[in-house]
């Protein structure tokens, strides 16, 4: 199939208006917007002036009112618990209308913020329906996370109501919410009303003053329907941790994110409505609001709800489990669970036990897809493995490759082309523009798509400051590398893991790509430490596969010489570490400042998002070993 990529490319960017002007008409309006694009007040841009609409409706109602209220709208399947349950969208929508109701009755309104503290269960994604039935705003913070940044999200969002469950449920051991709901509210300056408690199987929570059980809360609730929203009224708040220890809530507005994200499903992953779609995240990251919620339903397929992992619940065969059971069309997931099936199952052993047969694509994002997990997922599944990069900011990707456009050549450890709607430029330092190749700060000529950020939820300020300033007109994203003479975006690192060896600036990102095609390499990460005489030295950190049998100290000395002979001396790489597992964050990114942090011998805030805090007192046994501290 040839591609219409550079058209439908050339047109988001030529004709913006009408190009996205075309792609609303796929959307249900309550009152169609009266401007695609007020470009007034820069960088505040607004997309769909004028228009009304509801989230939920576009969601969940649309498909019940065209016919389609039969079709499997989520498939829950826990591998914790073995639960399986699926919910057809005339069913979806029942529940979500009672949950809206109940909201309402306990004084909740259009406008209104709700904090969701969940773990992967159905009555999550009701959740954040429900609050979009009623124009509610909801913020996800992540099932389990640590009871100061809830406190830090309720005071900054100021919530009416917490939803939120008895517990969530790691592979050997239960996450109790109520005790970290408690002392979070103990903590928090701002006094939430109330917080409901789904009562889960595994653990059974106390209710007591201020906690209310959800079944007792939705008993007697009349079903709401959907209430009237201007385009421009904030859908959803997402948190990530921000520099300064305030977190920085990203805002969604409702009719910019019905539109994108709908479009997206068929361009750039081409998938059809009645198709089975699955992207193994968790609601508490943007990869899951965007594409285990919105956008598959808006599209109106089916989408996998999945609680537990990729490997250990129970075994590196559990993904093609999910995709051979339920003859799931395309996945969506982080290149770290990737790596973890790999380094159980380097031959796929697990793999051949299955019926892939429905299976057409995998998509990677989250953070770089080194090329050797491409090439090893490319061979086990014969199938398109394409990375694409994105992030919170955006809910949707800047760029990859478009299987509803037409696939182009895969170029390895490269993220593809722009998506269209975004016009990616590098830029350097004093603001000119970098030649093809040439190394600089990956950035956004304004105005951004629709669904990207409009400002920060209570921070105009800071939206200006954080992102519009450094290259004025422009959107800065923080991350760092290159586009080729072809026009691929090469995403190398973020910009503070660029490192200065002497006065070269040199990529981690280049390094690490180069360690992980060591066959004996699972995983890696290479960070910069401080050298007196060269400014900073890098460190190579390396987790081996399962069943390897040359000796650690010929390990990294091959590692040592696999830099110098393709990066050169200039890298100055001198050392390699073999540790037993790499620090990340429970969506899979890894914790390269801490570990430089640690190894610099600076004071570090335990990362909140943390999977597994002992890792870094492995990290720091690792670093002494190796002489570093």
């Amino acid at each position: 199939m040839s591609s219409t990529y550079n058209s439908i490319f050339s047109q988001s960017i030529q004709n913006k208006e009408d190009f996205w002007s075309k792609a609303a008409e796929d959307v249900r309006w309550i009152k169609k917007p009266t401007q695609i694009l007020d470009a007034s007040n820069p960088p505040f841009y607004k997309w769909f002036k004028g228009g009304k609409i509801n989230t939920c409706f576009n969601a969940l109602d649309r498909h019940v009112e065209e016919g389609n209220g039969d079709r499997t709208a989520i498939i829950f399947d826990s591998a914790m618990t073995g639960v399986k349950k699926k919910y057809s969208y005339q069913e979806l929508t029942k529940e979500v209308s009672i949950l809206a109701g109940a909201l309402q009755a306990h004084g909740v309104q259009k406008g209104d913020r709700v904090i969701i503290y969940m773990p992967m269960i159905p009555e999550s994604i009701m959740a954040m329906l429900a609050c979009a039935r009623i124009g509610a705003v909801h913020s996800v913070v992540f099932g389990g996370f640590a009871s100061a940044e809830l406190a830090s999200r309720i005071d900054d969002s100021g919530a009416k109501v917490i939803l939120s469950a008895s517990c969530g449920l790691e592979p050997g051991k239960i996450v109790e919410y109520k005790p970290l709901l408690e002392d979070a509210l103990k903590k928090a300056k701002h006094k939430i009303e109330k917080v409901v408690i789904f009562q889960r199987d595994s653990h059974q929570a106390t209710i007591d003053s201020n906690f209310i059980d959800w079944k007792d809360f939705v008993k007697n609730a009349k079903p709401a329907e959907c209430v009237s929203c201007d385009a421009n009224d904030p859908a959803y708040i997402l948190y990530t941790s921000g520099t300064t220890g305030t977190p920085k809530g990203i805002l969604r507005d409702i009719g910019g994110h019905v539109v994108a994200l709908k479009w997206t499903m068929k361009n750039v992953y081409d998938i059809n409505p009645d198709d089975v779609w699955w992207s193994a995240s968790d609601i508490g990251w943007i990869v899951g609001h965007s594409y285990i919620v919105y956008a598959p339903l808006f599209h109106g397929c089916t989408s996998i709800v999945f609680e537990g992992k990729p490997v250990g619940t129970p075994d590196p065969g559990t993904f093609w489990r999910i995709i051979s059971e339920y003859k799931v069309k395309t996945l969506f997931t982080a290149p770290t669970a990737f790596r973890a099936i790999k380094k159980e199952d380097p031959n796929g052993d697990y793999f051949k036990k299955y019926d892939l047969s429905k299976f057409e694509a995998l998509y990677l994002a989250g953070e770089r897809a080194d090329p050797d997990t491409i090439h090893w997922a490319e061979k086990l599944l014969q199938k398109p493995v394409i990375d694409h990069w994105w992030q919170t900011e955006t809910s949707w990707s800047i760029s990859g490759n478009f299987k509803g456009l037409g696939l182009f050549e895969t170029k390895y450890g490269s993220a593809g082309k722009p998506a269209p709607g975004y016009d990616v430029r590098v830029l350097k330092e004093d603001g000119s523009e970098a030649k093809p190749g040439e190394m600089g700060d990956i950035c956004v000529k304004l105005p951004l798509p629709p669904s990207t950020f409009p400002t920060l939820w209570n921070a105009d300020q800071r939206y200006k400051e954080n992102y519009m300033t450094t290259y004025p007109g422009y959107y800065q994203t923080y991350d760092a590398g290159h586009i080729d003479e072809d026009g691929y975006v090469w995403i190398m690192s973020r910009t503070d893991d660029i490192i200065n060896v002497a006065g070269h600036r040199l990529s981690t990102g280049s390094m690490e790509e180069v360690l992980s095609e060591h066959p004996d390499v699972a995983e890696c990460a290479v960070i910069g430490i401080a050298d007196k005489l060269k400014g900073q030295m890098p460190v190579g950190l390396v987790v081996l596969k399962a069943g390897v049998t040359k000796s650690v100290e010929d390990v990294q000395k091959e590692c040592v010489k696999m830099i110098r002979d393709r990066i050169g001396p200039v890298a100055a790489f001198k050392t390699a570490i073999v540790i037993k597992r790499l620090p990340k964050t429970r969506s899979g990114k890894v914790l390269r400042g801490t570990m430089r942090k640690i190894a610099d011998k600076e004071e570090y805030k335990m990362p909140a998002t943390i999977d597994d805090p002992a890792i870094l007192t492995e990290i720091t046994d690792s670093l002494k070993t190796a002489g570093i501290l």
